[in-house]
C-alpha cells in the first residue's frame, strides 16, 4: 500500500492500521514522503477525525520516530504541563520554576506560535541569549542542576512532531484533536515524566472553541497519557478573553516576571495556581488542592520561584537585565460607555500576529517588541474616551488598526456576568480521585 491509497482511506472514513500509521509517519520523517503528501493526510484527518485506537497509534509512532529520555534511577520525579494555548497564555513561564521549587525535575519541551495564539519559545527568545535549542544532553544536564528547563523540541526527540507541527500551522489544520493529541503527547511522553497536567483552553482565544470538542480533546489527552503509564489530569480553562493583561512577547516575558516577583493579574494567578496544585497532587507531594494551594503560594511570595526563574534563564544564556524593549504604545479609547460585554480574543491575537509578534508563513521572524496590553475585562464598566488597550507597534497605529482594535471590545448598556476561569477538571476514566 502506498501513502496515496492510506491518504484514500482517511480520505472515506475508514480507519487505518496501526502499521499503515506507522509507515506513514516514519516516511514522513525519513523524508521519503514529501510535504503536500503529509499535508493531504492531515487534512483528511481533520476533516474525519481519527477514533482511540488511531489517535494511540499516531502518538506512539510519533514517539517512536525519536528518542525517549532515560533518568538516573534515584532521579527526581518529572513532572510537566502543557497548554492547548491561548491568547496572553504565559504560565509556563510562571509554573516551570514554581514547580521545580517543590522537589521535582520539570524537563519542559515546549512549542512555537501556532495559528493565532503564542508560542512559549518565542516568548523566551524576547530574552538576549535565551537558548531554545538545548541538545539532549544539555537538556538533562541542565534540568538535572537547576531543576527546569523550557526548550524546543531536539531533533532527537519526536522529529515527526518537528515537521509535522511546522506544516499544520501553514495548512488550516491546527485545530485537530487527533493531530494535537499526537503531537503534544509524543513531546511529553519523550520526556520521561511521571506526572503531567494539561491546560485545555476553552473560547475564542483558543484553538478549541466550544466545550463540547475542549472536553472531547482533554479525554483524548488523558486517554494516552493514561494508557501510556503517566499520571495525567487536564483542566479545561475559558479563553473568552486574553489571559492576563499582556498579548505578544516580550510584554508577556515582563508579566510572568512581574507574577513570580508576587505581583501581575489575578487571572493569571489563579490558572498557575491551579494547574500547579494538579501537578502536586498527580505527584503525591500534596493530598489535596488546599495543602496543594499553601505549598505553591508560599513558594511564590518566598521568591523562591522568581530566583529559580532567573536561574534558568541563566543557564539558557540568557539575560533577564536585557528582555527586549517594547516598542512605542499607542492608547485605544472607547467611543462610547457602558459594560464590557465580550471580547474578541481572537481577533486581537490576528492583530498581534499582523504586527508581526506571530507567524503566517513558516519563514517569518517574530517580532518579539511588538503586543497589546488590555486595560478592561469583561463586567467592567467604562466611560467614553477611557482606555480599552494599548498597541505596541513599530509604526504608528493607523486609522484601520484602532478601528480593528476598538472593534474586538464589545461594550452595551447592560451589565453581564462573568464565569469562572476554571470550567472542568477532566481525570482519567474510572479514577476515584476526589475532584
Amino acid at each position: 500500500m502506498n501513502a496515496a491509497q492510506i491518504i484514500a482511506l482517511k480520505r472515506d472514513q475508514l480507519p487505518l492500521s496501526t502499521e499503515q500509521i506507522e509507515w506513514f509517519i516514519q516516511a514522513y520523517t525519513d523524508g521519503s514522503l514529501p510535504d503536500y503528501q503529509m499535508a493531504a493526510l492531515s487534512m483528511a484527518i481533520c476533516i474525519h477525525g481519527m477514533d482511540k485506537a488511531e489517535i494511540r497509534a499516531l502518538t506512539i509512532a510519533m514517539l517512536q520516530s525519536g528518542v525517549t529520555l532515560s533518568w538516573p534511577h534515584d532521579a527526581r520525579l518529572r513532572v510537566d504541563k502543557h497548554s492547548t494555548g491561548g491568547i496572553g497564555d504565559k504560565v509556563s513561564l510562571i509554573l516551570a520554576p514554581l514547580l521545580a521549587c517543590c522537589d521535582v525535575w520539570v524537563p519542559m519541551i515546549s512549542g512555537r506560535g501556532l495559528g493565532i495564539t503564542g508560542g512559549t519559545l518565542d516568548k523566551l527568545e524576547s530574552i538576549k541569549g535565551f537558548r531554545t535549542d538545548l541538545s539532549l544532553e544539555e537538556l538533562q544536564r541542565l534540568t538535572e542542576q537547576v531543576g527546569c528547563v523550557i526548550t524546543g523540541t531536539t531533533k532527537e526527540i519526536a522529529p515527526a512532531d518537528r515537521k509535522l507541527y511546522a506544516l499544520r500551522d501553514v495548512t488550516a489544520t491546527v485545530p485537530s484533536i487527533p493531530l494535537i493529541t499526537a503531537s503534544i503527547m509524543s513531546k511529553k511522553l519523550a520526556e520521561g515524566i511521571g506526572a503531567l497536567v494539561l491546560d485545555v483552553k476553552c473560547g475564542g482565544g483558543g484553538v478549541v472553541r466550544n466545550m463540547a470538542d475542549a472536553r472531547a480533546l482533554a479525554e483524548s489527552l488523558v486517554e494516552v497519557g493514561t494508557a501510556m503509564g503517566v499520571s495525567t489530569t487536564a483542566l479545561i480553562t475559558d479563553m473568552n478573553q486574553p489571559l492576563g493583561k499582556m498579548v505578544g512577547n516580550a510584554v508577556e516575558v515582563n508579566e510572568a516576571v512581574a507574577l513570580l516577583k508576587g505581583e501581575g493579574p489575578k487571572d493569571l494567578r489563579e490558572v498557575t495556581l491551579a494547574l500547579g496544585a494538579e501537578a502536586l497532587i498527580s505527584s503525591r507531594l500534596a493530598t489535596d488542592k488546599k495543602e496543594a494551594h499553601r505549598r505553591l503560594e508560599e513558594i511564590l511570595e518566598s521568591g523562591q520561584a522568581s530566583e529559580k526563574f532567573s536561574e534558568m534563564v541563566c543557564a539558557q544564556g540568557g539575560n533577564l537585565e536585557q528582555v527586549c524593549q517594547v516598542a512605542t504604545p499607542t492608547s485605544i479609547l472607547a467611543n462610547r460607555g457602558g459594560y464590557v460585554s465580550g471580547v474578541d480574543a481572537a481577533q486581537l491575537g490576528r492583530i498581534v500576529v499582523q504586527l508581526g509578534g506571530g507567524r503566517q508563513r513558516m519563514s517569518d521572524q517574530v517580532d518579539h517588541a511588538v503586543g497589546l496590553e488590555m486595560r478592561v475585562r469583561i463586567g467592567d464598566v467604562v466611560e467614553e474616551g477611557e482606555e480599552l488597550l494599548r498597541v505596541f507597534a513599530r509604526k504608528e497605529a493607523t486609522d484601520p488598526l484602532i478601528t480593528n482594535l476598538r472593534s474586538a471590545i464589545a461594550i452595551h448598556d447592560e451589565a453581564v456576568g462573568t464565569g469562572p476561569l476554571i470550567l472542568e477538571r477532566v481525570q482519567p476514566v474510572g479514577s476515584n480521585e476526589d475532584e
